[in-house]
């Protein structure tokens, strides 16, 4: 992987070993300021792991990691006015108020005086959080949590900010709101690392990794994903029998998976299976068990199926 010139993060060969388990492995990564980059993989995957030895909070058992310039193995206390970090629980105090939340949270950032209420006053804005700055932090629902959260990790204008799994939970309007903040904050120069299992979110980067068994085992922007060719022929059948049609069809031996979506079928072949063929197969068995297909088309893969394929390739998919 060729170096970046204005990368905020980079990781060169990173293990992470308890006891003969490897949770992570090998791992090379590099993220620019201003960019999001996205590391995407299931529960268990490496994602936290990998977050928090980039943090400082966890010592590699190998590797090399310099964060905002800093060398995060030997001297990661020096990069801790640096980074914002985000857990994926809730770690702030719920039985204080959002404003004494945030007051105590620059306090510890060495922030006093004027500076700490000029910053305040930004994270009650910039966060939304003004109409909430006297509720008790454990009594506010999921979204503005994160909300706080974020606005406590902002507080020192850090360089760099890692989000583990930040939207697991919320709702979608949150989401939105979520990721358009993201986007703000790259704007401004942040380097954003952010983990995540939800693979629609993948979008959202301008970079994104997938992790599997503790390794990286795609890397790229989501166009480039989009583009790599797949031997996995892909298509897509309309038909209001969805869930009758899924029965048989996923029986047969040329189709790899069936996948129902948004009141169709996406069938993914194995490798070599003739598409018209198939299709046409698929039109006499329909017609003969007295059901419907209205449509029926190749399509180019989604970011998830070539995520899939990528697992396939590695043995590690279902």
């Amino acid at each position: 992987m060729p170096e970046r010139a204005d990368a905020v993060i980079r990781a060169r060969a990173l293990d992470r070993r308890f006891g003969d388990f490897v949770a992570v492995r090998e791992l090379d990564l590099t993220v620019e300021r201003g960019e999001v980059f996205g590391l995407l993989g299931a529960n268990g995957a490496g994602k936290t792991t990998t977050i928090r030895m980039l943090c400082g909070t966890l010592a590699p058992t190998r590797g090399e990691v310099e964060v905002a310039g800093v060398d995060m193995v030997r001297h990661a206390r020096r990069a801790r006015s640096r980074i914002g970090y985000v857990s994926q629980r809730f770690a702030l105090y719920g039985d204080l108020t959002v404003r004494e939340n945030l007051t105590l949270q620059a306090g510890l950032y060495g922030l006093y005086s004027s500076r700490a209420g000029a910053r305040l006053d930004w994270a009650l804005h910039h966060l939304e959080l003004r109409a909430e700055q006297d509720t008790r932090a454990g009594r506010l629902p999921l979204g503005y949590q994160r909300r706080l959260a974020i606005a406590a990790a902002l507080l020192h204008e850090p360089d760099v900010l890692f989000l583990d799994e930040p939207t697991s939970g919320i709702d979608p309007l949150a989401r939105q709101q979520f990721w358009e903040l993201v986007y703000e904050l790259a704007e401004s120069g942040i380097g954003v690392l952010v983990t995540t299992h939800y693979m629609d979110e993948a979008l959202f980067c301008d970079r994104l990794a997938l992790m599997d068994a503790g390794r990286i085992v795609l890397e790229g922007t989501p166009e480039e994903l989009l583009a790599r060719p797949l031997d996995t022929p892909m298509i897509e059948l309309h038909t209001p029998h969805c869930a009758e049609c899924a029965r048989w069809l996923a029986q047969w031996s040329e189709i790899r998976e069936v996948v129902p979506y948004a009141g169709r079928l996406r069938l993914r072949l194995h490798a070599g299976v003739p598409v018209d063929a198939l299709i046409g197969k698929a039109r006499r068995e329909a017609a003969r068990r007295g059901v419907a297909i209205d449509a029926a088309h190749p399509v180019a893969p989604k970011l998830e199926d070539v995520f899939i394929a990528a697992l396939e390739t590695t043995g590690s998919a279902g």
